[in-house]
């Protein structure tokens, strides 16, 4: 397989993993974790350059500290989920930096953690970002009603006699297993694009959750097809141009959604009974 055919399998992989958890991220209106997420495993990744480890397992290390602090700060009183999000999101990204400037002899860039590089994934990558996939679409299948039970009402699913924190526990794991899968290809900022574009534009377009959730993936792995196929043909860089592409998506599903809702309605003609044909 060269380059570039491993590249393709990438993007087709990592933006249906991104698609599929994105729909989550987007209905349970946790976009900012997941930015904060994927901001906050940049100084785990660096240690792992650092130490000659895998990024990616350094990422996952990072992202599962991250989780356990921000379900911490969640549940502190007067505290809340957006708070312990942006402390993780502050908080990681500087430690980054600093590890990054006290550690210039990296053997990778620092470029590299931050927007990625598709075109140098290995085998290696594709298995952890296939294996994210399956054990995302298994979790799905099995946890589907109780995450849409969760999502719309909370407090009936509480007092149908579930905890709340297992589910969101199951999401916020789903989430850094979503950014840890797609850091090698698009990096620690542009991830969250690949995360919440296509699950957006599917929430647009789609009637129900179903389609939501089976269209945001196909909408991902379009996103990272053309913009690779983009990159290659401008001589770009190919994370910022799937991120783009991501983007431009949702912009196409607004327009879309905005025309739909302007077009005129067909009149409905009432419909003549036979009874009514008879007297006539």
């Amino acid at each position: 397989m060269s380059y570039f055919e491993r590249a393709l399998v990438a993007a087709i992989v990592i933006g249906a993993v991104c698609g599929l958890v994105g729909s989550l991220v987007v209905l349970r209106r946790r976009v900012f974790f997941a930015q904060a997420l994927t901001h906050g495993t940049f100084p785990g990744a660096v240690a792992a350059a650092a130490l000659g480890v895998a990024v990616p397992i350094g990422a996952a290390v990072a992202s599962v500290v991250l989780v356990g602090v921000m379900l911490l700060v969640s549940r502190v009183r007067s505290q809340g989920a957006q708070v312990a999000a942006g402390i993780v999101l502050t908080g990681g990204f500087a430690l980054g930096a600093m590890l990054q400037a006290v550690l210039p002899d990296l053997p990778i860039r620092a470029e590299s953690f931050l927007i990625g590089s598709i075109l140098t994934v290995t085998e290696a990558d594709l298995l952890v970002s296939g294996g994210v996939l399956l054990v995302a679409v298994v979790v799905f299948a099995a946890f589907g009603k109780e995450f849409v039970f969760s999502t719309f009402d909370p407090g009936g699913y509480r007092a149908a006699g579930y905890r709340g924190w297992p589910m969101e526990t199951l999401v916020l794991a789903l989430i850094a297993a979503a950014v840890v899968s797609s850091l090698p290809a698009v990096g620690a900022i542009l991830a969250i694009a690949l995360i919440a574009a296509p699950a957006a534009a599917a929430r647009l377009l789609m009637p129900t959750v179903g389609w939501i959730v089976a269209t945001a993936p196909l909408i991902g792995a379009a996103s990272g097809v053309v913009g690779l196929l983009i990159s290659r043909e401008l001589g770009v860089a190919a994370g910022p141009a799937i991120a783009l592409v991501a983007c431009g998506f949702f912009l196409v599903a607004l327009a879309a959604r905005g025309i739909r809702r302007r077009s005129p309605r067909p009149l409905h003609v009432p419909v003549e009974t036979a009874e009514e044909a008879i007297a006539r």
